[in-house]
């Protein structure tokens, strides 16, 4: 747990001061945030600032490529280099990165999943040429892939290899990292695809229950209970708030009772629920953006107030997320909510304040049921690894019923779909509320890798991939030939290509079936309009839905195919990961219609220009492209300057106006009005 930094002492002043009775006062959860940018260099100086703003604990954001096993000059890294995290391409970016800060004495969270052994390898390089006792080293690797195979879009390999090297990592940190959590199970991700508070419970299990199946058969058995102490869970706290506290509760029961009568742990330090949390982002708006501070700090009091499943790290998204990049006053702006919350007001002085409280309990057993059925159909099926498509189906279901009843204004959203109108946000003057990528952050990026790349010893490093080739076909543990590559100065690409090349490459499912759901409210004009213009074409309206880049945030990509396919549409949609050439390429063998493009990493100004070019290269150029994400005003301009015909964002939440202009773009009879 953090240390108090902040020099305010516990005891306070005043006439309650002297209760004897009072319980002593709880250390605060770790502070983080979120953060990593543009180059090692530059998210290094942030890392820096941070902690001195009273900042407990590092919680490091991977850029694209790195996350996917890419380095920065890939050709799939194109435009995604430090855009939504630092890049990390070989061990002198890794070295740069933690200049100047002592591992051994840091509790670092790297959100890295596919490539969680490569990074956690490198991170053990830097370390020892610190000088650190690798055995001190404190932190986590997330290091789930199968909620990147439902949300979030960052796998590499097939699940089975995937979980083998979730294992490998696991089984390694019992060894030579004790007090390292190898596995952080992330049901924040489930939450932002949409997923029911049951759903978010059930799936997050099974995760940790398939992991903690493998790892079994890799451990001596008086060291399994140690390594159930160790995994953690990084889960998501939403809007409502007391279905989240109750949801936080049931979380701590059931992995009790999963500890205890699936595994055997009888030590109750080793059956503790060990979570950290990032609030949701999900909900936070375009519109009023100024409301989201309420938002984030109602959603953080659900996972500190309840003591008996209160959150041991916190980090907050900024107000500003929906708009950009947050700036470094908006992040120190969500760090001092938390430090306001721990060391101004007295709620770590007190026991449990919802303790026998009924409807708390009544709440909590209800999610307990809801959460088993799901367990029940999920072991049924096999487990998490067999149950993937389920999984993924039953996500884009729930977050279409969450789209459609705020559509509807059954779900009131404060400033989106009620109370509308009001004063422009003085927050978002000047420079637009949010920070601009450095231009020149992806270039310098690259100089530096090829610099690496021609100073570095070829043979020892073609040595060390061998034995990594070898440790992969053998079903040895990937660890040890792992951290000797990163020594040896090999790269990301070269790590990825080496598992790619073992395991093979993996494209997720969709969610998103050919079939129509049974959903009719407020659909039926719109179908009406589908069909007529179908038939003028003389073919039902063909619209091909793609995700140019490594962006693998698809929440939206889904929400539009599935709202166009109900309505009536000819979809074509194939996932994530894309290049512009394989879309062009698609839009040309379907006969597209209409041509979506889905990108919230940033990086639409480039990838977009590039499928423009190659639109009209291909002799494309009538077919309309649309482009939805997040992107700033001026960004849209641009767009719309190359010839986008339409322009979406967050705060562009009514789908069904969405298939209206798309049925508008292609209708004949619009087409000779104009």
């Amino acid at each position: 747990m953090s240390q108090d930094t902040t020099g305010i002492t516990n005891d306070r002043s005043g006439p309650d001061s002297v209760a004897a009775d009072r319980p002593r006062k709880d250390r605060p959860w770790l502070f983080r945030t979120y953060a990593g940018h543009s180059t090692a260099k530059a998210s290094n100086a942030l890392y820096r600032t941070n902690l001195s703003k009273g900042q407990t604990g590092l919680s490091v954001a991977f850029d694209l490529p790195t996350q996917t096993g890419y380095d920065s000059d890939h050709e799939l890294a194109q435009g995604e280099v430090g855009k939504v995290g630092v890049p990390v391409s070989h061990l002198g970016d890794m070295r740069m990165l933690f200049d100047d800060i002592p591992l051994e004495q840091m509790n670092t969270s790297m959100t890295i999943n596919a490539t969680a052994p490569w990074l956690l390898a490198l991170y053990i390089a830097v370390a020892e040429e610190q000088g650190a006792d690798v055995s001190k080293l404190q932190g986590t690797v997330q290091n789930d892939i199968i909620k990147e195979y439902l949300s979030r879009g960052t796998y590499v390999c097939p699940p089975r290899p995937s979980l083998r090297m979730i294992t490998d990592v696991a089984a390694y940190t019992r060894e030579h990292l004790p007090k390292w959590n190898p596995m952080n199970v992330c049901s924040y991700h489930l939450q932002e695809a949409g997923a029911t508070p049951e759903q978010e419970l059930a799936f997050a299990l099974a995760t940790a229950i398939a992991v903690l199946d493998d790892l079994k058969e890799k451990v001596p058995a008086e060291a399994f209970p140690t390594m159930v102490g160790r995994i953690s869970f990084f889960v998501n706290a939403g809007i409502r708030f007391v279905t989240e506290m109750c949801k936080m509760r049931a979380f701590v029961e059931l992995w009790d009772e999963i500890t205890r009568e699936r595994y055997g742990v009888t030590d109750p330090k080793f059956r503790r629920f060990r979570y950290g949390v990032q609030v949701n982002s999900l909900g936070l708006t375009e519109q009023q953006p100024e409301n989201n501070v309420y938002r984030i700090l109602i959603e953080m009091l659900a996972v500190t107030l309840s003591k008996n499943a209160r959150a041991r790290a916190v980090q907050l998204p900024a107000w500003n997320e929906a708009l950009g990049l947050p700036r470094p006053f908006d992040q120190q702006w969500s760090l001092r909510m938390q430090q306001i919350l721990a060391y101004e007001t007295d709620l770590l002085e007190y026991d449990d304040l919802f303790d026998e409280n009924p409807a708390v309990e009544r709440k909590v057993a209800a999610l307990k049921e809801g959460a088993r059925a799901e367990l029940d159909t999920l072991d049924s099926m096999g487990g998490a690894i067999e149950a993937i498509e389920y999984m993924k189906s039953r996500l884009v279901e729930a977050n279409a019923e969450r789209i459609a009843k705020i559509e509807a204004g059954e779900t009131v959203v404060v400033g989106v779909n009620k109370w509308t109108t009001g004063e422009p946000s003085p927050l978002t003057a000047g420079d637009g509320g949010i920070m601009k990528a450095d231009p020149e952050a992806e270039a310098d990026q690259i100089a530096r890798l090829k610099a690496w790349r021609e100073s570095r010893n070829e043979p020892a490093v073609q040595a060390a991939l061998k034995e990594l080739r070898e440790a992969a076909a053998s079903g040895a543990n990937v660890m040890p030939a792992s951290i000797k590559a990163a020594k040896a100065g090999a790269t990301t690409s070269e790590w990825g290509d080496v598992v790619r090349a073992a395991f093979g490459q993996y494209r997720g499912p969709t969610g998103v079936s050919s079939n129509p759901s049974n959903r009719t409210e407020g659909l039926e004009d719109i179908r009406e309009e589908v069909a007529r213009v179908s038939a003028a074409l003389g073919r039902k309206l063909k619209f091909l839905v793609g995700k140019p880049g490594l962006d693998g945030h698809s929440n939206g990509a889904e929400q539009i195919a599935a709202r166009a396919r109900d309505c009536g549409m000819d979809i074509a949609y194939e996932g994530i990961r894309l290049t512009p050439a394989e879309i062009v390429a698609a839009a040309k063998a379907d006969d597209a219609h209409v041509v979506g493009l889905s990108i919230l990493s940033g990086s639409h100004i480039p990838l977009i220009e590039e499928l423009m070019r190659q639109m009209k290269e291909a002799g494309l150029s009538h077919i309309p492209v649309v482009a939805g994400g997040i992107i700033p005003e001026e960004d849209a301009a641009h767009l719309r300057a190359i010839g986008v015909a339409r322009v979406y964002t967050p705060k562009d939440f009514e789908l069904n106006r969405i298939m209206f202009d798309i049925v508008a773009l292609v209708d004949p009879a619009s087409q000779a009005a104009e």
